[in-house]
């Protein structure tokens, strides 16, 4: 598909006087997430890595523990003006034996592209309890090792580099090895994708792994870290008071202000050796 950038016009202005010019931006489109023909969600997110995201999220949501849960994921109805196929609604068929997501996963209402809670049925429901616990997980890594990630990230942030605009996870061993990264218009998206990158890879539950988030560490990507079953979450930016309190009731390392040779070590601490 390839629909992650838009090119449009733009009046360019500047102390040395003004141009037009056509300008990259990232691509926001609406998906549609089904399971078994009922509609659970939608999201708006860019497009690409589809049936990641799908199998990250219904994971993150506790539905999913393993690819085998999942019997099918394919594009289905959802048409352009012209009659094309827009790859905006995708359907879930799982596994025999594997129940239906609980009515308080289903949102009410969209999930914008800067929250992956919203919308949610009931409030009790966006407290999940994590399948995978990544409180006994070792996981010891080096802050020097940590202190390479962001700019690693970014080199492999090649949407980014175009647009300015997306938001982009990875997951990492405690050596520093980036393994997969993936980009989008939504933080939580972008962690989704990644997480079910994982799962069709058979590496869930993640123990080995850890999470790095371009932006800030919220509620939610703590709560989809856990539900994976990863150790250590590594953001660029602040964490929000619940992210932390919810990482120290998991027995996650929650790492924040990830920035050269400084981080703050929010929660369980001893995963990381300083110099």
């Amino acid at each position: 598909m390839g629909r992650v950038t838009v090119r449009r016009p733009v009046r360019m202005l500047t102390p040395n006087g003004e141009r037009t010019r056509p300008d990259a931006l990232a691509a926001e489109e609406p998906l549609e997430l089904r399971v078994a023909g009922t509609p659970l969600a939608v999201t708006m997110r860019t497009p690409g890595n589809d049936v990641e995201l799908a199998h990250g999220f219904l994971l993150s949501e506790g539905v999913v523990g393993s690819r085998e849960d999942v019997m099918t994921a394919r594009y289905c109805a959802g048409t352009d003006d012209d009659g094309r196929n827009t790859y905006n609604v995708l359907d879930v068929a799982l596994a025999p034996g594997v129940p239906g997501p609980d009515p308080g996963v289903e949102r009410n209402f969209y999930t914008t592209s800067s929250c992956g809670v919203c919308g949610k049925a009931a409030l009790d429901a966006v407290k999940l309890s994590t399948r995978f616990s990544p409180a006994e997980a070792a996981f010891p890594v080096t802050a020097e090792t940590l202190s390479t990630l962001p700019d690693a990230l970014r080199e492999r942030q090649k949407v980014f580099a175009s647009t300015g605009g997306l938001h982009a996870a990875a997951l990492f061993t405690a050596d520093g090895t980036l393994l997969d990264v993936r980009e989008d218009v939504g933080r939580h998206n972008a962690v989704d994708k990644v997480l079910g990158k994982a799962l069709l890879d058979g590496a869930v539950p993640a123990a080995d792994r850890g999470l790095l988030v371009s932006g800030r560490a919220s509620f939610e990507l703590v709560q989809k870290a856990a539900m994976a079953g990863i150790p250590m979450l590594a953001a660029v930016s602040a964490p929000s008071s619940l992210a932390v309190e919810l990482a120290a009731e998991q027995g996650m390392t929650l790492v924040g202000f990830l920035r050269g040779a400084s981080m703050n070590v929010y929660t369980r601490g001893d995963r990381v050796a300083g110099d």
